[in-house]
């Protein structure tokens, strides 16, 4: 049997045919081109929707069929792609700031505060971190754990660990009493007080 296709490589065949074509002399022919590669999405893609759309009425079953799907690079970024990833975006950058935090080393942790309308996933340090930046070679992991989950993250923005507020001083309350003669009376050595002397 012949060797399956790296499917990579074929779509990154089609991206620089495409290329060509749209940038051919004729006009006509540019537009044929792109016409062909939208209906192509549209097929494989409404084929997409059937698949996702039989797996939820599934059960159990459907659901491990999803998981196995999801899992799968190329399939996760078809599902994506189309709008089709039955995991939301926030959910699966999540997951894996809850893996890569342990990994790199990151004893507070990772935080999601969100992805905002530019496609940007803000992040912000957890509490037991120290504080410093995050490495360039802690950062590279953590935008490529990203994008491979979630390519329509369009960027990453981290940032310090929340302030932690100032430690609180305990003082006795028996120590904020007034007590005359500017401060505690003296004991004698049997425990009685010596007496006042004056008027």
């Amino acid at each position: 049997m012949p060797e399956p296709p790296d499917l990579t490589e074929v779509g990154s065949r089609i991206e620089e045919l495409l290329q060509e074509l749209l940038t051919a002399a004729d006009p006509a022919v540019s537009h044929r081109a792109e016409e062909l590669v939208r209906l192509l999405m549209e097929l494989y893609g409404g084929a997409l929707e059937r698949v996702v759309g039989m797996a939820s009425e599934h059960g159990e079953t459907g659901r491990a069929l999803l998981e196995r799907l999801t899992s799968d690079e190329l399939l996760s970024s078809l599902l994506v792609l189309h709008g089709l990833h039955p995991v939301p975006t926030e959910e699966r950058v999540q997951i894996v700031l809850d893996r890569l935090g342990p990994e790199l080393g990151l004893g507070g942790g990772l935080e999601l505060l969100g992805v905002d309308d530019s496609g940007i996933a803000q992040i912000r340090l957890g509490p037991g971190c120290d504080g410093s930046p995050l490495s360039a070679a802690a950062r590279l992991a953590l935008e490529g754990g990203i994008d491979e989950a979630a390519p329509e993250v369009g960027g990453v923005e981290v940032e310090g660990p929340p302030a932690q507020p100032p430690p609180s001083v305990f003082i006795p309350a028996g120590s904020l009493r007034h007590r005359p003669g500017g401060g505690a009376a003296r004991r004698r050595g049997d425990g009685t007080r010596p007496a006042a002397v004056g008027p």
